[in-house]
Parts: structure tokens; C-alpha cells; sequence
């Protein structure tokens, strides 16, 4: 699903990880060379150098009768976890289990490694099995997205449902929620719950682009102009927000809507200007679109869209007298440019400046383009009368 993402795996291994060496006994002063490995181990985990806490299993003795094998390959599927050697660390924290780890914490972790490899059966399987630890927050919604990846819609609902039960006050539930009924192409409760999530969670800007991009991208426009003219008016200064709202114009072919958003959002980014105004230039407001090229601060875009404006407007003389600054500026690298400046430069009936340029077109399309207005200016000189 494209507009979901779980938790980074890391911040609860993480969490878990401090928690659980927190609470371990550190052996004795006496203790044996095997016990000091795995002590060295720990500490390098959690230190965050899983490296080199692997390097320090190495030197544990497996066949030593008084080496905790539970413990060993429990750090060792940790340290692989962290190295993003997933199926390695699924191989040991399995061997953990066999050789006597009895801290429910080692399905978490397995857990995670199943849903890393995407082995979404399993990752439900071992979050069952972690008892009080499955209850947590991360665990339902890693537990959610392993249903949903398993196309089990209505468990996915369910755990999101108990997860909502349990923390009330978690409203990363009901936002997941409302993505999956976008994806489900259940568009109306979708919004009703985007809707309630916006109003519950005090949410930021950033939801109300999330939900109102996702609902953009399945076509639901009016719905996500619904939330992203409310999100304009609680965040007049996003310029995000702004340009997400008039593209969601664009797309319903409201050019002057759109234009406008841009515009006023130029006030506080004058970057937005050369946007704005060449969607009034596609929407045929020239002289308009004309009036904003004249703050745009770029040399290169105010030129280009100054021709381009020009044109539409059939004032060719003006147009052709461009050809100075363009040639300081280095548009005319573009051949989009430099064929443009040469039909100006021919319906001003000034033929030999428009061959000149004509003479620098490679593009094909262009070529032949270039070809056709030669022929228009052969008979412009032959026959005049026609070319008036």
C-alpha cells in the first residue's frame, strides 16, 4: 500500500533492547571467560556497535558446558537485527528459543525479523506468542500491517480497532484507519474518519496533506478539497499545503483556481510567482500571467515565459526584440526557446534573423518545424500578397 509505512523497525528494537539489559544481572567478579564474552557482547550492543559485538561472540566457546547458549544467540540474532541481516537474525533467535530463552521478549523480536522479510504469517504467529508485549502499541500496528500485507482487510481493521480501545489517546490507529478505507475505495468513510481523526488528534499540517494527497491520488477530489481548503485556512503560511491545494485544482482542469492559490501563496514565496503565472497563462489570462512575470527573479524561467506569453499574445514585434537578453541569459541552449524566438522572428518578417536560428535546430520534431517555416517564407517572398 503506497501511503502507508510501519514504524521503523529499529525504535522499538531499540527500546526493547535498553530495557532488556537493563533488567539482566551482571555476572560476578569470578565469573568464567564464556560469561565475559557475552557480558562484552551486551555491552558493545548496547553501545550500538553491533559489529563488534558479534566479533566478541566469536571468541565464546559453544561446546563449554557452562556457556549460556540461550543468551548467546539471543544477542547474536540482536546484533544481526541491528546489521539488517534479517534472516541470520531469525536463524539465531530461533536457536535461542531451542536452547532455552524463555523471555517472552524473543518473539518480539522475531516478530520484527518476520515482518522485515516479509513473512507476514509469522510475524502475526510470534506477536501472539509475546504475551503482555503484544498488547503494545508498535506490536498491534506491526500486527495490523501484516494482516493488511496478507490482504486480510477485517483483522487489519480489528487490530487497528483493539489498538484504538487499548490507547485512546493514540490516534496513529485511526490514521492508519483511514488509509486503508482510501485503499479499500471506501472514499466517504474515509473522509468522515480523516474528518475525525484532523479534529480529535489536533493534527498538523503534515496530516492534512497526507490525507488529503491520498485521496487526491485516488481521484476523490472534491473530498480532498474538502480537507485541504481546511487546511489552508489553519495553516495560511504552508506553502505545501498551498500547492497540494491548487495541483488538486489542476487535476479537476480549474487552471484559474489553481493560479490564484498560487498566487497569493507567491506573497510570502515569490518563487511561486513563475508557477502561478504560467497557469494563467494556460488558462489564458495573459496579460495577468504577464503582470506576475514581471517579479520573477530567475533570469532564465522570467525570459522563457515572457516569450511564451508574448506569443499568445501575437505581439511578435516584442517578442523578437527579446532576442538580446535571451542570447545573454543562455536560454537559447534550449531549442524549445530558439524555435520560438525564430517564429517570432518570422512573423515580424524578419526572415534571415529566423533562418539563422532555424539553422541551430537538431531536435527532429523541431526540424521539422523549422523545415515547414522555410517553406512559409519562400512563398512569403514570392508571394507576398499571402503573407499579409
Amino acid at each position: 500500500m503506497k501511503y502507508l509505512t510501519a514504524r521503523p523497525i529499529g525504535h522499538l528494537i531499540i527500546v526493547i533492547i535498553l530495557g532488556y539489559y537493563c533488567s539482566m544481572s551482571w555476572a560476578a567478579d569470578n565469573k568464567s571467560q564464556p560469561t565475559d564474552f557475552l557480558d562484552l557482547a551486551a555491552v558493545m550492543l548496547k553501545d550500538g556497535h553491533s559489529d563488534r559485538a558479534l566479533l566478541a561472540l566469536q571468541s565464546v566457546d559453544l561446546k563449554d558446558k557452562k556457556t549460556d547458549l540461550a543468551r548467546f544467540y539471543t544477542l547474536q540474532g540482536l546484533a544481526y537485527m541491528n546489521l539488517n541481516d534479517f534472516a541470520a537474525a531469525k536463524d539465531s533467535l530461533q536457536l535461542a528459543i531451542k536452547n532455552g530463552q524463555t523471555d517472552s521478549v524473543i518473539f518480539v523480536y522475531l516478530a520484527q525479523v518476520h515482518y522485515a522479510l516479509k513473512a507476514y504469517r509469522d510475524t502475526i504467529q510470534s506477536i501472539d506468542k509475546a504475551g503482555e508485549h503484544g498488547s503494545k502499541a508498535a506490536l498491534i500496528t506491526l500486527k495490523a500491517q501484516a494482516y493488511w500485507h496478507l490482504k486480510e482487510t477485517a483483522n487489519a481493521i480489528n487490530a487497528l480497532d483493539e489498538g484504538q480501545r487499548l490507547y485512546p489517546k493514540d490516534f496513529s490507529f485511526l490514521r492508519r484507519k483511514v488509509f486503508y478505507f482510501v485503499e479499500l475505495g471506501l472514499y466517504h468513510e474515509a473522509t468522515q474518519l480523516g474528518r475525525q481523526y484532523l479534529k480529535q488528534s489536533e493534527a498538523a499540517a503534515e496530516d492534512y496533506v497526507a490525507i488529503g494527497n491520498a485521496l487526491r491520488l485516488s481521484k476523490q477530489y472534491q473530498e480532498a478539497l474538502d480537507i485541504l481548503e481546511i487546511a489552508r485556512l489553519r495553516f495560511p503560511e504552508n506553502e505545501v499545503v498551498a500547492k497540494l491545494l491548487a495541483h488538486t485544482y489542476l487535476d479537476q482542469g480549474k487552471l484559474n483556481s489553481a493560479a490564484f492559490i498560487l498566487e497569493q501563496a507567491a506573497l510570502l514565496n515569490p518563487g511561486l510567482q513563475a508557477e502561478a503565472g504560467e497557469i494563467y497563462r494556460r488558462a489564458g489570462r495573459f496579460h495577468k500571467a504577464l503582470t506576475l512575470n514581471e517579479s520573477i527573479s530567475d533570469q532564465k524561467v522570467k525570459l522563457k515565459q515572457r516569450l511564451s506569453i508574448l506569443l499568445a499574445l501575437k505581439q511578435f514585434e516584442r517578442a523578437a526584440n527579446m532576442e538580446s537578453s535571451l542570447y545573454r541569459s543562455g536560454v537559447l541552449d534550449d531549442q524549445e526557446v530558439r524555435y520560438a524566438l525564430a517564429y517570432a522572428l518570422f512573423s515580424s518578417k524578419r526572415f534571415p534573423e529566423a533562418n539563422k536560428h532555424l539553422d541551430h535546430l537538431k531536435d527532429a520534431e523541431l526540424f521539422r518545424k523549422g523545415t515547414e517555416l522555410r517553406r512559409l517564407m519562400e512563398i512569403c517572398k514570392t508571394e507576398p500578397w499571402q503573407c499579409v
